[in-house]
């Protein structure tokens, strides 16, 4: 895959995200696809995906949400894009809540569609805009971190070797 297919692959998910079309979103990723969330952790294969978008996030985002990737940069299986993506929470304690998002996507891609997913966000920034507790906070960063640390990229590489 070349930059220019992978921006159009990412145009596509990124219309069908807005739009909270699981479908379409589903048919960005290849059927066993996975998708790394940071906040609902990952999930395998389409159906999962598309339940995901639907049933999970924008459920949580409501419907003002808006992703943008820019700077897409793709060589081979390997794409990368920076995100800016905002919604209103719907979650009941924060609701009404806007929040604004800085992300980095790794995409590994196969067959012109999305075989696996990973993305690098602060949440603790986003949780800050929703007024989430600090010690709330440092209880989700924990996990993150120990997610984190868990990976076995992680652990390879905090071995000396190569992540995979």
């Amino acid at each position: 895959m070349d930059t220019a297919d992978f921006a159009r692959l990412l145009d596509r998910m990124m219309a069908a995200a807005e739009a909270g079309d699981g479908a379409a979103f589903g048919a960005c990723f290849t059927a066993d696809a996975t998708y790394h969330d940071y906040v609902y952790g990952p999930h395998v294969g389409r159906p999962e995906i598309e339940r995901m978008l639907v049933e999970l996030f924008r459920r949580d985002a409501g419907p003002d949400y808006r992703w943008q990737m820019f700077d897409p940069v793709c060589l081979g299986d390997t794409g990368y894009a920076w995100s800016l993506s905002s919604f209103t929470s719907t979650v009941p304690e924060f609701a009404g809540r806007r929040v604004v998002i800085d992300g980095m996507s790794r995409f590994r891609l196969r067959d012109g569609l999305i075989a696996e997913y990973f993305e690098s966000v602060n949440g603790c920034v986003a949780m800050a805009q929703l007024g989430v507790a600090p010690e709330r906070m440092a209880k989700v960063a924990r996990k993150w971190a120990n997610r984190l640390l868990a990976e076995p990229r992680t652990v390879a590489f905090e071995a000396g070797s190569p992540p995979a």
